[in-house]
């Protein structure tokens, strides 16, 4: 009877453990929203739009079939466009300087600023 009970609970021990993370549920739009909000208010000073809103702001984009695209505008003028991932929330961080002097279709206009894992921005439950 020792020799059940002890199997039972080693067996009991490996099932747990093969079950450390639970599944990730897909991004929604809301989701991509609120984390590109939130990391844009943590990250920025939104102190000189205060006074003037309209020149700071964060926004949905275009849609695609494996991401979000949120836009968020600096007092500067310089755009940030943040490609969410519906799958793993990484998101890609592309800047882009509209008051440059350059074709629209020029490629030197618009640089790579990095990636953030949008779960990092949202609010826990």
């Amino acid at each position: 009877m020792r020799h059940f009970a002890c199997l039972f609970a080693l067996t009991a021990l490996l099932l747990c453990s093969c079950h450390t993370s639970t599944p990730t549920k897909e991004i929604t739009a809301e989701m991509a929203y609120e984390g590109v909000n939130n990391y844009c208010h943590e990250e920025y000073d939104w102190t000189i739009a205060k006074e003037n809103p309209d020149i700071m702001y964060v926004t949905m984009g275009e849609e695609t079939d494996s991401a979000y695209q949120v836009i968020f505008r600096s007092y500067t003028a310089a755009f940030i466009y943040f490609y969410v991932d519906k799958a793993s929330g990484t998101t890609r961080m592309v800047e882009c300087a509209p008051g440059l002097d350059m074709e629209d279709d020029d490629d030197e206009r618009q640089s790579s600023v990095g990636t953030i894992n949008l779960f990092d921005y949202l609010e826990k439950d």
